[in-house]
């Protein structure tokens, strides 16, 4: 089956630094098949027997701290999995408007996105919108103003931010297909 991880918190501003070549070979040499990389922001694509993705991620934060000796919280999803909920965005989400910013914010498990969204609170109207669907939300937020969104300020608070990783719309759609 094909999967993709999510690594959260790697590779910003020289913080948990993490080549993609190696993370590559690392998983790889530990089982994984056939496996691919998409930018520097931790976006790995592979194939393997497994059908959890709760083990599945487990097994590549073990991978990452005994290659990297660093403690990444992973999300994994099924390739097809992440297109059913792709189809499922809302219509204000994932459009080509250059002043909005869309993304999808993934619940990292044991954590759920209904938990989440209850601890952040109602988004800021007229510059957010959010809809749950599954353990992720759809999140759009004004490019411009989105220093006073309420979801913008919260994502990455200590509490939140390491329940969580977050990826755009054009990113998901690129990932899905590959």
């Amino acid at each position: 089956m094909r999967f993709i991880a999510l690594l959260r918190g790697i590779n910003i501003s020289g913080k948990n630094k993490i080549f993609m070549p190696e993370l590559k070979t690392a998983l790889g040499e530990k089982g994984f098949a056939d496996v691919k990389t998409y930018l520097n922001s931790g976006n790995v694509l592979f194939s393997d027997d497994e059908t959890d993705a709760v083990k599945l991620a487990e097994k590549i934060r073990k991978i990452i701290f005994e290659t990297f000796n660093l403690e990444i919280p992973v999300f994994v999803i099924s390739q097809d999995e992440l297109k059913a909920l792709l189809s499922k965005a809302p219509f204000w989400w994932g459009s080509d408007s250059k002043d909005i910013y869309d993304n999808l914010i993934f619940a990292i498990a044991p954590h759920s996105i209904e938990i989440l969204a209850e601890k952040i609170g109602e988004p800021s109207a007229e510059l957010e919108k959010v809809q749950i669907c599954g353990n992720a939300a759809f999140w759009s937020f004004d490019r411009k103003l989105y220093a006073k969104a309420n979801w913008w300020k919260k994502t990455a608070t200590p509490g939140i931010g390491e329940m969580i990783t977050i990826r755009t719309a054009n990113t998901l759609r690129k990932i899905a297909e590959l």
